[in-house]
């Protein structure tokens, strides 16, 4: 076991009516408020109003139009408003697409340089300080209501990168379930393999670690697979929404880490697929996952695939490991495919082999990524030509 330092400053509401609360905690850091949201939802969902409402005594500038992969367009406009108005405080309500947007809005009003720099340029950008955030969540899925990261996309480039810097949690995160009731049953699939991808990434690793993690995560896991179909075809079960926000918080927020040494993989491969595609992130996710499992498997790892399989798919344990650990990956896809209705290939989202190289060589950085095995730019390529 490694030492680590464990440290998560949100103060999370959960349950009903718990923006009410919202107020006096803006309050704490002052009455300028940057707004941030994406599309129409939140105005449909009369969230919007109840928000305004609430936020009647403070002074209320707006960014809306956040994209599902967000740009860091948005990201200038969020930072320019907060540089030239003072904002004391960054407010985003929303998804994850939502909240990291408006991370590194509140980061980039303190520095003189482009935000892209916080991406395109990691070794010579420091993120040191950025104002507070605030966020009422809306969808279940990336966890930034309560991790230190995001992740950006810049159009013109076809780059999607990640940052993290501990002054980017947000401060505060409201988490009431019956705002995620709208949400459709794509989102709501795409959200939930997006949460499975998150404990996946750590989940597999060789790194000897606590027990008590393993089990936890197990626990999210089997948590995700009974109650995404619940909220799917239940939507305004709560029971069911619950669950799948919590567990979205608790997938990313550090806590399951420990001290393993690890560098999210399937993840760098998504990252390009939806920067060159701009395709849903937990779509991504639920194709290429099975594929990067079937490919990290060997007589080396087949131990960690047994564990997945028998204590979260429910896999006969006395089966041969191989037999286990092919049965564990079949049955994932299975859910993913027939469970949650998502495509398995990427033909079946119209994307051919066109972009492999160039995709598998920018995932690894033209070096390699030491995940669950060490993945080069020729593994990258093979795990998105098994995808086709």
């Amino acid at each position: 076991m490694q030492n680590f330092i464990y440290d998560i400053p949100t103060k999370v509401y959960f349950g009903k009516g718990q923006i009410e609360n919202l107020p006096k905690e803006l309050a704490k850091f002052g009455k300028k408020v940057l707004l941030v949201y994406g599309g129409g939802s939140i105005k449909k969902m009369g969230l919007y109003d109840t928000i305004m409402e609430l936020l009647k005594d403070f002074e209320v500038f707006e960014v809306s139009g956040i994209e599902p992969n967000p740009r860091i367009d948005s990201v200038r406009e969020g930072a320019k408003i907060c540089k030239d108005e003072g904002i004391d405080v960054c407010l985003a309500v929303g998804g994850g697409s939502t909240i990291d947007a408006t991370k590194f809005m509140a980061a980039g009003t303190f520095v003189e340089h482009d935000p892209w720099l916080f991406f395109s340029e990691k070794n010579t950008t420091t993120i040191e300080k950025a104002l507070p955030i605030v966020t009422v969540l809306t969808l279940a899925a990336t966890g930034s209501e309560m991790d230190n990261g995001g992740v950006i996309s810049n159009p013109i480039t076809n780059d999607k990168l990640d940052r993290g810097a501990n002054c980017l949690k947000p401060k505060v995160s409201f988490l009431d379930p019956t705002y995620t009731y709208t949400v459709s049953k794509y989102q709501t699939a795409c959200g939930s393999a997006d949460i499975m991808s998150h404990i996946f990434e750590v989940y597999f690793n060789m790194t000897p670690d606590f027990d008590m993690l393993d089990g936890f995560m197990e626990s999210m896991l089997r948590s995700v697979m009974k109650y995404a179909p619940i909220a799917m075809n239940d939507p305004t079960n709560y029971e069911a929404r619950a669950n799948l926000m919590w567990a979205s918080s608790w997938a990313i927020n550090g806590f399951v880490v420990g001290g393993k040494k690890q560098q999210w993989s399937c993840h760098k491969l998504e990252h390009e697929l939806s920067a060159y595609y701009d395709i849903t992130h937990g779509l991504g996710l639920a194709i290429l996952t099975p594929q990067w499992m079937r490919y990290c498997l060997s007589e080396k790892t087949v131990s960690k695939y047994v564990q997945f399989g028998v204590n979260v798919m429910g896999i006969d344990a006395s089966l041969e490991p191989m037999d286990i650990a092919n049965q564990a990956i079949d049955k994932l896809a299975d859910f993913f495919k027939n469970t949650l209705g998502l495509a398995s290939t990427l033909t079946e989202i119209g994307i051919d082999d066109s972009k492999f190289e160039i995709m598998a060589r920018k995932s690894v950085k033209n070096s390699v990524v030491n995940g669950f095995i060490p993945l080069r730019e020729a593994d990258a390529l093979e795990i998105f030509k098994m995808c086709k």
